[in-house]
């Protein structure tokens, strides 16, 4: 009784009621990983369940999206690497060891589409601009314009909500195409006395969106084809990939809602009541409107970048097996490198010219930052253009190329393989000369030798530093 009241003096270091008892934790204590404490921003200790604990040779920090997709960026190959790995060497590959006769005679009729002299190369580059520029024209400057000078908040609102209606309009048989694929995904991926059953709504959508009645299609989803799925997951409790292509399924079918003509047409209607546009956009009615953007610069240049299309379906059936484990491994590579760099994180614009030009197969990349206030540091308030070609030329090596331009002022600077180093004088002859020929003012014209390629964050740092970005912790 006396030892568990306390009441003799305790003898230090041979209390046993002290010695047994557990010390507070204090957000101080080291040997614990960041233990939480609400009056202060914790320590970013070695977390066991961060996803670079592991990463040694990096600061510490607390993962977030885009922490996260900077870090993926930086770990995954360049474009042109893999870009090479796949088509150097194959020119004329009719049939090699692994690759399959179909897709031995489509990968030939790819490698026929990177001959191009000056103008097909030309017409070839254009394509790639307008294709990868939605919002184009003088529409969507009227409205980029508004946007950043309006100080309205229902006005920027409205602008916002009419580009992304137009965005779903635009992308409508891309979105009916993942129905249709994640569909098809959920009927083998279910047993069979429910994947028989959807596999006849799919037939019944299908035939909807064939003979383009978009509000019957809706209907089918809606009313038939989420509610079976819902009750299935509800009944078997499947909580695998049925009910994560659920949640894909209801995010294609907001957007192909979202998508119709009538809801695009609506929010462009909104637009026109504001005083901003009463002078500019009063006299474009529905019918003018839906000309304008089905003539844009856009969707002509989609319908005949043939490219694009070859290209994906050459990774398709890649993917599937078709060329072999080596193609296989190379494609998934190269799709990686693509999703990654078509982020809605990238605030860059990204084309990718692979040609053969004089008998020399050319992989390049083509980064642009349309507005770049760090440009030529002349003023805050001023913006210029960047840009970071990576080019990697069969038997030269690989370069990379910054051109930073403001106005007609241009600088240049060029990293080229070592051994090509005794010729910077005459890559900065050439250089200027180009520039020049074209109307510009070579400023500086650096030439360097290449101790390792340039990454997209020292070029363009304000992309790691997340200036244009929501960083969204996980």
């Amino acid at each position: 009784m006396p030892e568990l009241l306390g009441v003799t003096n305790p003898v230090p270091m041979h209390d046993s009621a002290v010695n047994n008892r557990s010390l507070p934790v204090s957000p101080g204590s080291v040997p614990i990983k960041n233990i939480p404490d609400p009056s202060r921003v914790n320590r970013p200790d070695d977390r066991a369940e961060r996803q670079d604990a592991n990463a040694k040779d990096r600061a510490p920090r607390f993962d977030s999206n885009f922490q996260s997709f900077v870090q993926r960026l930086g770990n995954l190959s360049e474009i042109t690497v893999a870009m090479a790995r796949v088509l150097n060497g194959r020119t004329g590959t009719v049939v090699s060891s692994g690759m399959g006769e179909g897709i031995a005679e489509e990968f030939s009729r790819f490698m026929e589409m990177l001959h191009m002299d000056r103008s097909q190369f030309l017409q070839f580059l254009s394509n790639q601009m307008q294709t990868g520029t939605r919002f184009g024209g003088a529409l969507f400057a009227l409205l980029r314009e508004a946007y950043q000078k309006s100080q309205s908040e229902g006005l920027r609102s409205d602008i916002l909500l009419f580009l992304k209606r137009y965005g779903d309009y635009s992308s409508s048989d891309h979105i009916a195409g993942n129905l249709l694929r994640n569909l098809n995904q959920m009927a083998r991926s279910i047993p069979a006395r429910f994947g028989n059953q959807l596999i006849n709504l799919i037939a019944k959508l299908e035939n909807g969106m064939q003979s383009g009645d978009r509000a019957g299609s809706l209907k089918i989803l809606q009313d038939e084809i989420l509610p079976f799925m819902s009750e299935y997951v509800s009944r078997t409790h499947d909580l695998g990939r049925a009910r994560d292509l659920v949640s894909l399924l209801t995010l294609d079918i907001t957007r192909y809602e979202n998508g119709t003509e009538q809801n695009m047409l609506t929010a462009f209607q909104h637009l026109k009541h504001h005083p901003y546009f009463r002078d500019t956009l009063s006299a474009l009615d529905d019918q003018a409107l839906l000309v304008l953007l089905k003539n844009s610069l856009f969707q002509k240049a989609a319908q005949e970048n043939t490219f694009a299309t070859r290209l994906a379906e050459l990774t398709h059936q890649a993917l599937r097996g078709s060329g072999g484990p080596e193609m296989q491994a190379a494609f998934r590579e190269l799709t990686s490198a693509f999703l990654v760099n078509e982020s809605v994180y990238m605030s860059l614009n990204h084309h990718i010219i692979p040609m053969e030009w004089n008998g020399r197969l050319l992989f390049s990349e083509l980064w642009i930052d349309p507005n770049d206030k760090q440009a030529g540091k002349q003023s805050e308030d001023e913006t210029g253009q960047r840009f970071l070609f990576k080019m990697d030329i069969q038997s030269l090596g690989f370069f990379d190329l910054v051109l930073t331009c403001r106005g007609t002022n241009v600088d240049l600077e060029l990293h080229c393989p070592e051994r090509l180093g005794g010729f910077s004088g005459l890559f900065e002859q050439q250089l200027t000369r180009i520039v020049t020929e074209h109307g510009l003012q070579a400023r500086a014209v650096r030439i360097k030798t290449m101790q390792r390629p340039l990454t997209l964050t020292e070029v363009f740092p304000k992309l790691f530093e997340g200036k244009d970005s929501v960083n969204v912790k996980i």
